[in-house]
């Protein structure tokens, strides 16, 4: 048994995906959105002006709170937007499929049966869990 050849056959399996092609779908009509990349372009750019705000010894408030604000406004244009939402739901369906198979494999190479088991639920939040396995 080639462990390497069965791992890239699951790599395949996965691209065949409905969650797979739901997300390179809603990843290349973001990459291709010329006004969703204009607006990220903006939204670095801010971002590099506050970083040299803060960098400066003498900090102009207004000028950090005026710039924070833009920051605030235009990322909540890009996450409201119909493609970006879109997107972050292929996102989401996507990372639970592979956190799954990350987790049956987890489990596997703690002694579970590979046949049986099933990783609980995941909320994201360790701080009241018992463990992944």
């Amino acid at each position: 048994m080639d462990v390497i050849k069965l791992t890239r056959e699951l790599g395949a399996a996965i691209q065949q995906t409905e969650e797979y092609k739901n997300f390179m779908a809603a990843k290349i009509k973001n990459d291709n959105d010329a006004l969703l990349q204009e607006q990220i372009g903006d939204f670095n750019l801010l971002k590099l002006q506050l970083d040299a705000e803060h960098e400066k010894e003498e900090k102009d408030e207004e000028k950090l709170r005026e710039i924070n604000q833009k920051i605030v406004e235009l990322y909540n244009v890009i996450i409201s937007g119909e493609a970006m939402t879109e997107y972050n739901k292929a996102v989401s369906a996507f990372r639970a499929l592979t956190d799954k198979i990350s987790n049956i494999l987890l489990m596997c190479e703690n002694g579970e049966d590979p046949e049986t088991c099933e990783p609980a639920a995941c909320s994201g939040d360790c701080s009241a869990c018992g463990g992944c396995h």
